[in-house]
């Protein structure tokens, strides 16, 4: 791509090589960036069957029922773009950028280049045909369905760099689902992905992320949002497979009066995973509402899951909620609640609580006649049940499936 400011450029340079701030520190010399050449599909169905499930299990379906478009990013390159809802436009991002070259104001805006040297490798390794996806509501516009993306590693050893911009305009409204999926042939490999999304004023943007990887693969998500007047903003990520390590601590600045912001996760640390997750949301203009909630379940691996609320004008209100549930030894959840209030009159809580399954529960649901796995499913099941605010009955229902199944798996 051309760089529209050199100073972008020196200052993912100077990255290169920075460390973050938290969490493990991940060797990206070690994983290959050179593009693949994936052809174009016409679809998914002409995907082999185990791959198919695998998206399935991501909340992506390969019919591409009562979904208003696709995007697939397979490894390095775009095998699938189409949309049928009018007034919504996809495109991978090098694309956007040539073709609006307004959207230069939009690139890094809520996410600092120089962040640390994943958000370096995004700019520095990204390329034209494989940058990432732009997805743009029109004012007024309401999506029918939602729109799903995939991003996929196919090759062994690689790391994919993606970069997407997501603008949902003035009163528009849009659902979107991506699933992120490795295929079974692939033992290791990384994934650097930073998104960058804009509610504008009494926009509404439901992000829904399913993570679903190989035990051996490492990612690094660097996200952030901004919400202006009356705007509503809802993510909700879903990681219940394998994974060898996971950092994000994604951040929403609410910047107009009246604006929200919701994040609800849904954790699985199995063996030999490593989960450093949280949600950061700061309340900038009066009025302004957040809620950050976590399930998180360790079966011996290893969760750090973080929330942050800044209280920074009047009237606001949020609060932070994290419950952890320890099955089995070797692992640990450490649960981080922050709260900063900066200004007189706001209204920020918080509750957190780690835990195992009682006795005394699986012993009662026993006397009832189930078996005890039985009454440890019902009890996971009970656990995870969150029903997300706002989100359609059609993209909650996809993540119910995704949830039982996974559960299944686990147990």
């Amino acid at each position: 791509m051309t760089y529209e400011s050199d100073e972008i450029k020196k200052k993912a340079f100077s990255a290169k090589y920075k460390k973050a701030s938290l969490g493990a520190d991940l060797d990206l010399d070690k994983y290959s960036t050179i593009p693949s050449s994936n052809e174009p599909i016409d679809d998914l169905t002409v995907l082999g069957k185990e791959e198919q499930q695998t998206l399935r299990m991501s909340g992506v379906i390969p019919e591409a029922h009562n979904r208003a478009g696709t995007f697939v990013l397979m490894d390095a390159s775009v095998v699938l773009n189409n949309v049928s809802q009018k007034g919504v436009e996809i495109l991978n991002t090098g694309d956007a950028l040539e073709k609006y070259p307004w959207l230069k104001n939009y690139w890094w805006q809520t996410v600092d280049v120089d962040t640390d040297k994943y958000t370096a490798s995004a700019e520095l390794e990204g390329k034209k045909e494989a940058l990432g996806y732009f997805v743009r509501v029109l004012s007024g516009v309401k999506t029918t369905f939602p729109i799903q993306s995939c991003l996929y590693l196919s090759q062994d050893n690689i790391s994919q760099n993606v970069h997407n911009i997501l603008i949902v305009e003035e009163g528009a409204s849009l659902d979107i689902i991506t699933g992120c999926a490795t295929s079974r042939h692939v033992q290791r490999g990384a994934h650097i992905g930073v998104s960058e999304f804009f509610v504008k004023r009494n926009g509404r943007l439901s992000f829904t992320m399913i993570h679903n990887w190989k035990p051996k693969v490492e990612v690094r998500p660097r996200s952030a949002a901004i919400v202006e007047e009356g705007g509503i903003f809802l993510s909700n990520y879903i990681c219940m497979q394998p994974v060898r390590s996971l950092q994000m601590y994604p951040t929403t600045k609410l910047v107009g009066r009246n604006a929200i912001a919701r994040y609800n996760s849904i954790l699985l640390a199995s063996p030999k995973t490593e989960l450093d997750i949280g949600s950061r949301v700061h309340l900038k203009a009066p009025g302004c509402r957040a809620e950050v909630i976590s399930r998180a379940i360790s079966t011996g691996g290893k969760i750090w899951a973080r929330g942050h609320l800044i209280g920074d004008a009047p009237e606001v209100k949020a609060h932070l909620e994290c419950h952890g549930l320890l099955l089995k030894e070797g692992g640990f959840i450490h649960a981080i609640p922050q709260l900063d209030g900066l200004v007189p009159n706001i209204d920020l809580s918080h509750e957190a609580s780690i835990g195992k399954i009682a006795k005394e529960a699986v012993e009662y649901l026993m006397a009832r006649g189930l078996t005890e796995e039985e009454a440890i499913a019902t009890i996971v099941r009970g656990f995870l049940d969150v029903k997300i605010e706002g989100l359609p009955l059609e993209l909650q229902s996809e993540l119910d499936k995704v949830i039982a199944t996974s559960r299944e798996s686990m147990l």
